[in-house]
């Protein structure tokens, strides 16, 4: 039976390898998956000490689980508006690597 601390191994991995992805990619739409990514390994630490730490009364914490479809809804208005303003980007310099993208003005 996996134990919390199996979980916490498996969110800091996740997180540390989307870290890595937005700190050493230079295309732009790894980095977005790193931000997702690191998003992906915060829910799964909340929902694992949710799971984990019941409260007073011995039930698990729901509060945690409902602040996680939050932080899910939240990541998906971020793709959506993400993605546009790339697509965006792409149409008008014809790259996606951030080296090539020093300007705000199209």
């Amino acid at each position: 039976m996996p134990t919390l601390a199996h979980y916490l191994y498996v969110s800091g991995a996740l997180f540390s390898i989307g870290l890595l992805g937005v700190l050493l990619r230079r295309n732009i739409l790894i980095i977005f998956m790193g931000l997702e990514l690191m998003l992906n390994a915060a829910n799964l630490s909340l929902v694992a000490f949710s799971r984990f730490h019941p409260g007073l009364d011995g039930l698990p914490g729901y509060n945690a689980q409902v602040l996680v479809f939050f932080i899910i809804t939240v990541a998906a208005a971020e793709v959506a508006v993400g993605l546009a303003i790339i697509v965006a980007l792409f149409r008008a310099k014809q790259t996606v690597h951030v080296e090539d993208l020093d300007t705000l003005k199209f």
